[in-house]
């Protein structure tokens, strides 16, 4: 039985991810994530839920997420790390500015759950372990009010290629993620953001949105859930260091 790590599990691509992954049957999923309310309500709904945990930490405090490490693991190990927690959002200059409430969680958030989860990877026993990191398509191109957002998940692409360079001798393969539109409440709530400012609707915002994607479509957190479970699923070993795209064509290299 593989035993996974999925920060930011109490909803979206997360919580997605845990479902596909439990499915599987043959996995141990320990839920991460700051509102245990909804890491025990995604839990209440997994297969196999008995065999799942739940850990309420906050992915910036290192020595807290550590300790709730050792408490569920012991002296085992993790054979794959899902790094997804984030939050979304505009920023602005000033007093109010969320660029450090932003980076903190998107990219220093990510640096500590990979670092603290790094020696329960190493004692791992399978041939190849995975960490995945959630970074976005706004890594590709920029957009206005998101500095702050852009510049974390830009940075989550360089700290996937350091990874990858750095433990691909350990057989620890290092991916990201990088999502376009997805139906979560992320983008529901920044589709409303864009209504608001244009003094329009929800549904002609979300068209005006889907005018800019190929296929016209967002993707459902389903989609990016079964893609994470075949990243981890061991059906192949030869991609690390990349940055996925899954976008519905909204950028093509």
């Amino acid at each position: 039985m593989k035993t996974i790590l999925i920060t930011g599990a109490g909803s979206g691509i997360g919580a997605a991810a845990a479902h596909s992954l439990a499915e599987e049957g043959n996995n141990r999923i320990i839920l991460v994530g700051r509102d245990e309310e909804k890491l025990n309500e995604v839990l209440a709904k997994l297969p196999h839920s008995e065999h799942h945990c739940v850990l309420a930490a906050d992915v910036r405090n290192a020595s807290a997420f550590r300790e709730g490490l050792k408490n569920i693991l012991g002296d085992g190990s993790l054979d794959c790390v899902f790094a997804n927690a984030g939050i979304g959002g505009e920023n602005a200059y000033g007093v109010e500015d969320r660029w450090d409430e932003i980076i903190s969680i998107n990219l220093t958030g990510t640096y500590i759950t990979v670092m603290e989860c790094l020696p329960f990877l190493r004692k791992s026993t399978a041939t190849f372990k995975h960490v995945l990191l959630t970074s976005s398509i706004l890594a590709r191109f920029g957009v206005p009010n998101h500095s702050a957002y852009i510049a974390s998940k830009t940075a989550v692409l360089g700290l996937t290629r350091a990874w990858a360079v750095e433990w691909a001798r350990e057989q620890i393969l290092v991916n990201a993620i990088t999502p376009g539109w997805v139906e979560t409440q992320m983008s529901k709530d920044s589709i409303q953001r864009h209504a608001d400012r244009n003094a329009s609707t929800y549904d002609s915002a979300y068209q005006e949105q889907m005018n800019y994607v190929p296929t016209g479509r967002m993707a459902q957190p389903a989609e990016l859930g079964n893609f994470v479970a075949f990243l981890f699923s061991g059906k192949q070993n030869s991609i690390t260091g990349q940055a996925l795209d899954i976008n519905n064509g909204a950028h093509m290299q």
